[in-house]
């Protein structure tokens, strides 16, 4: 990164981290990223791992997600509040910072709100790749808020699928992911149920914003041989899944320590078998065992994939000047002297 003054620090605004997005493109920053997210995975038991920090209210949910590899800190800030969107807000914002172990500074600072869509998508798409019946190229997506198109554009990108049958009980969400994704590759069928939208996918992703438990799928909706990515379910009390479709599936999760207290397991026995995702990217145990199998994929986001997200960033900067240098870290002439630098302040500006 083509920064002389380790004080100052890179900043990515949301205007540069879209055309950082665009610059790269947005099929290759998504299957770039999923790289990074993988290599990660495959480092598993090298990072900090801690369920996020989590404080909730009545309307909403603001959360830390902290990691480290030991060598590199990553934290990201990130709300969840539903009922934003009826004052023009988004349901979720966030941003992050990637700090170096040894001595303590930041090395980077970054909206998180679009990378975190980004991050989300090619998680999602990750775990297909090892889950996903070979061959899918249909998706349901049950929820076409401002996800549906990143979580279409990944499994595009990674899978091949260009077949997208879309339902929101809001159509006009679904006509504007229609819209946003024309011209882009896809078949897509504006559906006027759930159940209509799952007939003949092979992929089912649930992608619903309401801080509720609410049934998106029930039993009956999902037969065998599929797979379901339930990105929605991500804090206490919210979930989209019956209960009935957990028993009959295969369950995939980031962290369980984190997913039993947000995540569609919720629902389920504290001590109900379920496998780590980091375990199939690295071979230890088998994603999907046969062709009728339903496999679900319990994500509700986790640090590492935030710390991929970061890393792949800050790896991006080395070559474009899609950054701020922001000065965020004080610089006293005597590290031990910083209120003579105050006073050295004080004098300049009389």
């Amino acid at each position: 990164m083509p920064i002389a003054n380790l004080n100052i620090v890179p900043f990515v605004s949301v205007d540069n981290m879209m055309k950082l997005v665009l610059d790269i493109g947005v099929d290759r920053f998504l299957t770039d990223l999923a790289g990074y997210i993988e290599e990660d995975f495959k480092r598993w038991e090298l990072f900090d791992k801690t369920p996020r920090l989590a404080s909730h209210s009545h309307d909403g949910v603001i959360e830390l997600m902290p990691t480290s590899d030991g060598q590199l800190y990553g934290f990201k800030y990130v709300n969840g509040h539903p009922k934003n969107t009826r004052d023009g807000r988004q349901t979720v914002t966030a941003f992050g910072v990637l700090a170096d172990v040894g001595s303590g500074y930041p090395k980077l600072l970054t909206e998180m709100t679009i990378l975190t869509a980004l991050r989300t998508a090619a998680t999602s798409a990750v775990a297909a790749k090892y889950l996903a019946p070979k061959a899918s190229d249909t998706m349901a997506i049950i929820g076409n808020g401002a996800q549906s198109e990143f979580q279409a554009l990944a499994f595009k990108a990674l899978l091949g699928v260009n077949k997208l049958r879309l339902y929101d009980i809001d159509v006009e969400a679904s006509r504007k992911c229609a819209r946003n994704l024309d011209g882009l590759g896809f078949e897509i069928t504006i559906c006027t149920t759930g159940q209509e939208a799952v007939e003949g996918s092979q992929i089912i992703t649930t992608v619903t914003a309401d801080k509720q438990y609410a049934t998106i799928l029930t039993d009956n909706m999902v037969g065998t041989g599929v797979h379901i990515n339930a990105v929605g379910g991500d804090c206490p009390g919210k979930t989209e899944l019956h209960r009935d479709i957990l028993l009959r599936s295969k369950i995939i999760v980031e962290y369980p320590p984190q997913t039993r207290i947000e995540g569609e397991i919720q629902q389920l026995d504290a001590n109900y078998p379920v496998t780590e995702l980091w375990q199939v990217i690295t071979g230890q145990t088998v994603g999907r065992t046969d062709e009728r199998q339903i496999t679900l994929f319990d994500s509700v986001g986790f640090a590492i994939e935030d710390f991929s997200a970061l890393r792949y960033v800050r790896d991006q900067l080395r070559s474009t000047k899609r950054y701020e240098e922001l000065d965020l870290l004080a610089d006293p002439d005597e590290p031990r002297d910083l209120f003579g630098m105050l006073l050295r302040h004080q004098k300049s500006l009389a």
